[in-house]
């Protein structure tokens, strides 16, 4: 099968937010396979490791199979990423037509073992690594789902869920991508869990991911669904590793699944969108109890005002 390889290339002086509002476009037009070559600060010691090299173009990639229909979808996208220019991101797309082996497994070049925390370590299947006592390896495939744990947004949340997942909670993780949310919070101990994501790829990876993991699915509930279309039930612990303006809209359903005594950790949130995050937390009656940030993005820890 051949498939269309879409690149937008952009400069702008805020690549946070050209990153963000790009990946967003890709992936409401269901593109896979997504890619950011963008420049990645050398993070702090012990925080993950540098897995891209600084790229010739700021580039976002991704791929959607040939199809009759491809090249409308395409001249769509265009539409929408030139809208981009009202926020000073001037972007040029191009595309080729690329086999599905020269494209399925490319990705994996830019994924390494990376070191969240002390204590959690991500590891590509097909990469070796020899644990340390007491550490939690998370054995990962993302497949084309978002959610390698090289990210900062992800990143964030692991580190969080470390502090937060203690054993026999429950967790709801809104937009499971790659499942690597869930695996690490079954490997803390989380007990019920369910996840939710608009792409019935990502479930199935999510399912894969599980499995290699040696999750056990008891307790285990995966579905293609939005939130407000989950049943409303209360989840100690509820992620939401997706960007802002996804998550402002969707806080009541979160808040009407958050346990009196729970902890949300909203993720995918650049500085500039802070404030729409803050006014939709205070609608909800909710308040913000830690912020983690790396570059530009920031994780909350929220919970019910007292």
């Amino acid at each position: 099968m051949k498939f269309k390889k879409v690149i937008a290339r952009f400069d702008t002086d805020n690549i946070d937010l050209a990153e963000e509002m790009i990946c967003y476009i890709f992936f409401s037009f269901n593109l896979k396979g997504v890619i950011c070559e963008v420049p990645i600060p050398e993070p702090d010691e012990g925080f993950g490791t540098r897995t891209l090299k600084n790229p010739e173009h700021n580039s976002i990639i991704g791929y959607l199979p040939d199809t009759d229909d491809s090249d409308i979808i395409i001249s769509k996208i265009k539409k929408r990423l030139a809208e981009l220019s009202d926020m000073a991101v001037q972007v040029n797309v191009l595309s080729e037509i690329v086999d599905e082996k020269n494209w399925a497994h490319a990705w994996k070049e830019y994924f390494n073992v990376t070191r969240i925390t002390d204590k959690i370590v991500v590891k590509p299947e097909w990469k070796d690594y020899t644990p340390a006592p007491g550490e939690i390896i998370i054995h990962i495939d993302p497949g084309m789902a978002f959610g390698t744990g090289t990210h900062p947004t992800t990143s964030m949340c692991l580190a969080l869920l470390e502090e937060h997942v203690t054993p026999g909670k429950t967790l709801l993780d809104v937009g499971c991508g790659s499942g690597i949310l869930m695996i690490c919070a079954a490997k803390l101990g989380a007990k019920a869990m369910t996840g939710i994501d608009v792409d019935p790829m990502a479930v199935d990876i999510t399912r894969q991911n599980l499995e290699k993991n040696g999750i056990a699915f008891d307790g285990v509930t995966l579905g293609v669904a939005t939130l407000d279309k989950t049943p409303e039930i209360q989840y100690d612990i509820i992620c939401a590793n997706i960007i802002a303006q996804v998550i402002a809209p969707i806080m009541p359903d979160i808040a009407a699944r958050l346990a009196p005594d729970g902890n949300a950790i909203l993720s995918g949130i650049i500085q500039e969108r802070l404030t729409d995050i803050y006014a939709a937390l205070d609608t909800q009656d909710l308040e913000c109890v830690k912020k983690s940030t790396q570059d530009e993005w920031v994780a909350l820890v929220v919970c019910r005002k007292k």
